[in-house]
């Protein structure tokens, strides 16, 4: 499919779509870093995690009050969430207008196989290394897809855990032998894909069969130093997660775009 937190329910909201109740903390609470970087950091988790509602208006002057920080550092930081994607604005809207980014089925298609994209180089990577760190490589993402399996046996199934197993997994193979532009783009990427399937992840549990299936695939090729393999491989897997998300979203129906 951050370590995986547990699902938040959703904020009520005003009539014009802000959250007052929501509890933002401070800037002080993000990881350390500059003034930007920790709102920035603060307002993506907040997105990520649902507890800023898609289409949720975001008004740089409220969240300069919450986090207790000038508006400078906010409007740096919402500059830098619009550029990816977290939030948007309408054409001609000012700052202060912009909302979070709606979840639609044309973007999550987009935006997985990006993501499957910048893996699959992670894992062309991966498949050629040594071949000692490949089998140490092999056997790390093993015990990892056997987690993710044995989270997807529970009964009630732990979504977070189940993600957490995935999440790991992927990483993994990325970390394995990623420069620092390949990072800092999942870094950057990731996190969006993480809003939709928190969001839907009740609805992609019935699957769990097949994409453990398509790890092994995945695992095989790396192990073997087959790199045109391995890289196909982590494309498909996300090309049939887009294709699960998009058809829940069909029948769940778009968040934030109205």
């Amino acid at each position: 499919m951050t370590a995986a937190r547990k699902n938040a329910p959703r904020p009520s909201r005003t009539d014009d779509g802000t959250s007052p109740e929501l509890p933002m903390g401070s800037a002080a609470d993000a990881p350390h870093g500059s003034r930007p970087e920790q709102v920035y950091t603060r307002l993506r988790d907040l997105i990520v995690q649902g507890l800023l509602s898609p289409g949720s208006r975001i008004v740089e002057t409220e969240i300069a009050t919450r986090l207790g920080v000038s508006r400078t550092p906010v409007r740096e930081a919402l500059q830098r969430l619009q550029q990816e994607g977290y939030v948007m604005g309408s054409p001609g809207a000012q700052q202060s207008r912009l909302t979070v980014a709606p979840l639609t089925r044309d973007d999550v298609y987009e935006l997985l196989n990006i993501v499957g994209a910048l893996e699959g180089m992670g894992a062309r990577n991966a498949a050629l290394l040594p071949a000692t760190e490949r089998r140490n490589l092999s056997r790390d993402l093993k015990n990892l897809n056997a987690e993710f399996h044995r989270a997807g046996k529970t009964t009630p199934i732990d979504h977070g855990s189940l993600y957490d197993a995935d999440e790991r997994f992927h990483r993994r193979i990325v970390e394995a032998s990623a420069g620092p532009r390949l990072l800092a783009l999942h870094d950057a990427v990731k996190p969006q894909a993480e809003r939709y399937i928190r969001m839907y992840i009740s609805m992609l549990t019935g699957d769990i069969r097949t994409s453990n299936y398509e790890h092994e695939i995945i695992i095989a090729a790396i192990d073997e130093g087959r790199a045109d393999d391995a890289e196909l491989a982590i494309q498909v897997n996300w090309r049939h997660a887009a294709d699960r998300l998009s058809k829940v979203i069909a029948m769940a129906g778009e968040r934030g775009s109205w």
